[in-house]
C-alpha cells in the first residue's frame, strides 16, 4: 500500500463526513446490508366511518381503514405490538408469511394462540425468510377482518434488483367488501338461522366504493399516473366472501408476482384474484392517452347457487396534471370488459399462465417424490334439523348449512392447538385421525349423494418433520359446485396440476408440471374440478388449512396439519412467548 493511499485512509477515518459516506457505500453493496428489526404498534380501536351514506363505528387499527402499511425487507425481523381497545376478542394473522419456527406469531384464533381479550396485548415477532413481494395482514377472529386489514410489503434485500424493470412507483391496492350492517351481526344471524348470510353492499378499492354506489362518487380511489411511466400495483383481495375479476379500461397488465413469489411475466387484460391472494402487476401508462381518465373495475366471479353481491366497483386512473374527474364524469367512465360473473373458462385460462421463474437465483424446488398422498373432497354439506338445534333450519330442505373437507366439518377448539401440542396434552382437545381420503367415495362432480350430512370434529393430520406431501383438492357438487380458495398457513406450496371433473390419478399425474409450477399460499379449487399441490413439511407446529371465503370457514371448511419437531435444534418449535394470551 502506497504512502498516498495510507494518507487518504487516515484522512477518511479522521473525517466524519468521509467515514459516513464510506459506510453508506459499503451498506449499499448487495448482500452486505444487515437485517433490521422493524417495529410497529397496532392499537385496535373503534372509529366512525361513513360509506354509502351510512355512518357506523367499525374496528380499526390505529383509527385507519384500511389499516397501516407495513414495509420490511427480506431477512428483517418484524415486531408488532397489538393492544386490544375494543370490546371484542381479536388476533392477527400475517397472511402468507412462512413463520419458520415462529408459529406462535401466526395468529389464527384457537389454532396458534388464544384471542387477545379486551384490554389485553400481545407482541407478534417473526423473521421474513426467503420471501419478497406483497403479502398482507388481517384479523383472524370471526369476521373482524372485514375492516381489520392492511398491506405487508416485503422489499428485496438492499442492492438486490427486481427481476423486471424497476417501476416508477409502487401502489398497494386492497380490494375489499363493505357491509352497511355489522359483519359480526351478519355471520351471527346466519349461524343462528342455519341459512346463508346477507351479502355485502359494495366492493372497495383501499376502503373506497366509488361512483357506482349510492352517494359514493366522493369516495373514489384515484391513481394519478404520468404518460409513459410504469407503475406496480400490489393487488390484494381482502374481500370476505368473493373472488374478483379486475381490469383497467384500455390498458394491459403484466403479472410479475403471486403470493410473494416471482412468476414468469405474462400479459393480461383481465385478472381474477381470490380472497387471500396477492399479485404484483405492472401497468404502463400510455405515452399519448386517448382520454384523461380510465376506469379501474372489479366484479365478482362465482358459481354459487345462493345470493351474492353482484355489483361492480370503480376506481379512476387519471393522467398527468388534468383536473380531477367530477362525480358525473366518474360515473360515465367506460368500464373494462370484465367476464360474466360465472365465466369459469375465463378463470381457467388466466390461471393457466402462472409459472415460477425457476431460475438460478429464484429456483422452484418442487418435490419430485412424495412420502404421503392425500385426497381431500372440498365442499358444502348440511346438518340435520333435529333436537337439539340452537336456532332455526333455513338451509336447503329444512337443514342447516355446513361445509367440510372429507366430510369432516372442523370444530374450533376452546384452547390453542399449538399450545396443546407443545405441552403434549391432546386429550379432549384434538384427534390425530383426519381422514387421508373420503371414507365414502362418490361421483364428486356428478349427482350428489342422497345423504349430504357432515360429521364434526377437531381432527388433524400428524406429519413427521420433512415429510413430502401431495394433496389433491377436489371440488364437490354438494349444494352446488363452486370455487373454494384454500389457504395453507405456515407454508408455500407448488401447484403441480389442475383440471375439471373428477381427479383420475392414472391419467392426471402424468400431466403434472414438475419443472416450473407456481408457488403460492392460497389456491382456488376450480368449480367442478381439482387442483394438486405439493410441499415439504419442514416447519414444526400446527397449521390450519381453510377456505378463505369466510362464510365457508364459519361453516367448518378447514382442517389442520400437525408437523412434529425434527431431530436438530433448529428443527424444533421453541417455547411460547411469555405474553401469549391465555384461554382461561
Amino acid at each position: 500500500m502506497g504512502s498516498s493511499t495510507v494518507r487518504r485512509l487516515r484522512w477518511c477515518v479522521a473525517s466524519p463526513a468521509c467515514l459516513l459516506f464510506a459506510i453508506a457505500v459499503i451498506l449499499a453493496m448487495p448482500g452486505l446490508t444487515a437485517a433490521r428489526t422493524r417495529r410497529y404498534s397496532f392499537n385496535v380501536t373503534m372509529a366512525t366511518v361513513t360509506r354509502l351514506c351510512v355512518t357506523k363505528s367499525i374496528p380499526t387499527v390505529n383509527g385507519r381503514f384500511p389499516g397501516p402499511k407495513i414495509v420490511v425487507r427480506e431477512g428483517d425481523t418484524l415486531v408488532v405490538k397489538v393492544t386490544n381497545n375494543i370490546n371484542k376478542n381479536v388476533t392477527f394473522h400475517w397472511h402468507g408469511v412462512r413463520q419458520l419456527r415462529s408459529g406462535w406469531a401466526d395468529g389464527p384464533a384457537f389454532i396458534t394462540q388464544c384471542p387477545i381479550r379486551p384490554g389485553g396485548s400481545y407482541v407478534y415477532r417473526f423473521t421474513i425468510t426467503g420471501q419478497r413481494g406483497t403479502l398482507w395482514w388481517h384479523a383472524h377472529f370471526s369476521w373482524l377482518r372485514a375492516t381489520l386489514y392492511g398491506p405487508l410489503v416485503i422489499l428485496p434485500p438492499r442492492g438486490v434488483a427486481y427481476p423486471f424493470p424497476k417501476p416508477h412507483r409502487e401502489v398497494p391496492l386492497m380490494l375489499g367488501e363493505w357491509f352497511n350492517a355489522d359483519p359480526e351481526a351478519v355471520i351471527r344471524q346466519a349461524l343462528q338461522t342455519g341459512g346463508g348470510p346477507n351479502v355485502s353492499d359494495a366492493y372497495t378499492f383501499n376502503g373506497l366504493p366509488g361512483p357506482t354506489y349510492n352517494c359514493s362518487a366522493k369516495d373514489t380511489f384515484k391513481l394519478r399516473v404520468r404518460p409513459g411511466k410504469t407503475y406496480m400495483l400490489r393487488l390484494i383481495n381482502a374481500a370476505l366472501n368473493d373472488e374478483l375479476f379486475f381490469g383497467v379500461a384500455n390498458h394491459t397488465l403484466t403479472v410479475v408476482q403471486a403470493d410473494a413469489s416471482y412468476v414468469k411475466p405474462f400479459a393480461a387484460t383481465t385478472l381474477v384474484i381470490s380472497p387471500g391472494q396477492t399479485m404484483d402487476v405492472l401497468l404502463t401508462a400510455a405515452a399519448n392517452p386517448s382520454s384523461q381518465a380510465f376506469a379501474i373495475a372489479v366484479a365478482p366471479y362465482t358459481n354459487t347457487v345462493g345470493t351474492f353481491d353482484n355489483t361492480t366497483a370503480v376506481a379512476a386512473l387519471e393522467y398527468g396534471a388534468a383536473a380531477p374527474q367530477s362525480a358525473a364524469a366518474l360515473r360515465s367512465l367506460p368500464l373494462p370488459a370484465l367476464p360474466e360473473y360465472n365465466d369459469t373458462g375465463a378463470v381457467a385460462n388466466f390461471s393457466a399462465n402462472f409459472r415460477s421463474l425457476a431460475s438460478a437465483q429464484y429456483p422452484a424446488p418442487v418435490p419430485r417424490t412424495v412420502d404421503r398422498h392425500f385426497f381431500f373432497a372440498v365442499g358444502l354439506g348440511a346438518d340435520p334439523c333435529q333436537s337439539p338445534v340452537n336456532g332455526t333450519c333455513q338451509g336447503p330442505n329444512n337443514t342447516r348449512f355446513a361445509a367440510s373437507i372429507n366430510n369432516v366439518s372442523f370444530v374450533m377448539p376452546k384452547t390453542s392447538l399449538l399450545q396443546a401440542h407443545y405441552q403434549r396434552r391432546y386429550n379432549g382437545v384434538l384427534m390425530a385421525n383426519f381422514p387421508a381420503a373420503p371414507q365414502m367415495p362418490f361421483n364428486y362432480t356428478g349427482t350428489p349423494p342422497n345423504n349430504t350430512f357432515v360429521t364434526h370434529g377437531t381432527r388433524v393430520v400428524p406429519l413427521r418433520f420433512n415429510t413430502t406431501v401431495e394433496v389433491v383438492l377436489q371440488d364437490t357438487s354438494i349444494q352446488g359446485a363452486e370455487s373454494h380458495p384454500l389457504h395453507l398457513h405456515g407454508y408455500d406450496f407448488f401447484v403441480v396440476g389442475t383440471g375439471f371433473g373428477n381427479y383420475d390419478a392414472s391419467n392426471d399425474t402424468a400431466k403434472y408440471n414438475l419443472i416450473d409450477p407456481v408457488q403460492r399460499n392460497t389456491i382456488s379449487v376450480p368449480t367442478a374440478g381439482w387442483v394438486a399441490i405439493r410441499f415439504v413439511a419442514d416447519n414444526p407446529g400446527v397449521w390450519i388449512m381453510h377456505c378463505h371465503l369466510d362464510v365457508h370457514l364459519s361453516w367448518g371448511l378447514s382442517m389442520a396439519w400437525l408437523v412434529n419437531d425434527g431431530p436438530l435444534p433448529n428443527q424444533k418449535l421453541p417455547p411460547p412467548p411469555s405474553d401469549i394470551p391465555r384461554c382461561s
